[in-house]
Parts: structure tokens; C-alpha cells; sequence
């Protein structure tokens, strides 16, 4: 399956400050900690092959254990992740599928119990941002590998 356009190159300047916005999220100290769990998960809950294959790469290069990444999609079984991996993991579920009448009270205070508010608000936009780099990668067909390259993933010795 080929790509259907480069959305990137057709929109720029929406695209520039879309990866700028991924950019200053990337910065915070929590969500360098858990932003390559969080974006893989929704990435496989999107089914985005493109972002699955970026952010496995990625974590790679930042020395996430490889068994954990093959617990990403298997969370709530595993023994692999701490109380806070878990609550960033289970608000990326629950923005990443809205239920029909918002995210359940229980579902909130049970990330309220492991993170603080500015966590909260800080890993939610993570999760509207991964969310929206899905929707366009899975819309226009983006090729899994295509950007290795350009983003220095190549080092992560994975193909």
C-alpha cells in the first residue's frame, strides 16, 4: 500500500506547528518518562502501523526494555509497568476511545490517585496529540519506515 499524499508537505506551516506542539509536550519531565508507553498505545489502539513502527523505534533508542514494549498492548496483565506507567496508560485508553457519555468518574480518580493535576493536563494534550499524528498517518496511508532517515530511527537497528 502506498501513501496517499505527504500531508506534511501540502500543509507546512499547520503541520510545522502540529510537530512544534509534539515538541514543547515532549520537553515536560513526566512526559519524557512515559511518552513513548502513551504513544504507543494509542498508536495501537488507532492502528496506525506508522506510529507503532516510529514510537517501537524510538523507545528503542531511548533504552525502553524491549519486553516492555511488547507489553504496551497487554498492560493490565503485566507485571512490567509501575502505578503511575499504569494510570498515564489507562487515561490514553480512555481519551483515545471517548465512551459515549465522557471518561467515567472512577477511571479519573483513579489516575487523580497516581499523578497530579499538572500531569494530567500535561499527558491528556500527549494523548490529543498522538491521537491527531494517528488520524492523519492512517488517513493518508503513511508507510511505515518511510521516515526512518529523516528522524534518526535508523539507529535503533530494527527493520
Amino acid at each position: 500500500m502506498s501513501q496517499r499524499l505527504d500531508y506534511y508537505k501540502l500543509s507546512p506551516d499547520a503541520a510545522a506547528l502540529y510537530a512544534e506542539f509534539s515538541v514543547l509536550l515532549n520537553k515536560k519531565p513526566f512526559l519524557a518518562e512515559i511518552a513513548h508507553l502513551v504513544t504507543l498505545r494509542a498508536s495501537q489502539l488507532n492502528g496506525c502501523a506508522f506510529c507503532v513502527d516510529m514510537h517501537v523505534k524510538e523507545a528503542k533508542i531511548h533504552g525502553e526494555r524491549e519486553l516492555r514494549l511488547h507489553h504496551v498492548a497487554v498492560w493490565r496483565e503485566s507485571p512490567l509497568f509501575s502505578p503511575r506507567e499504569r494510570a498515564a496508560l489507562e487515561w490514553t485508553e480512555a481519551l483515545t476511545h471517548l465512551p459515549p457519555h465522557g471518561v467515567p468518574d472512577a477511571i479519573f480518580e483513579a489516575v487523580r490517585e497516581q499523578l497530579s493535576e499538572q500531569e494530567v493536563a500535561d499527558l491528556s494534550f500527549l494523548i490529543i496529540a498522538i491521537n491527531g499524528w494517528n488520524r492523519l498517518s492512517v488517513a493518508f496511508r503513511a508507510v511505515p519506515g518511510s521516515a526512518d532517515k529523516l528522524y534518526g530511527l535508523h539507529k535503533a537497528n530494527l527493520s
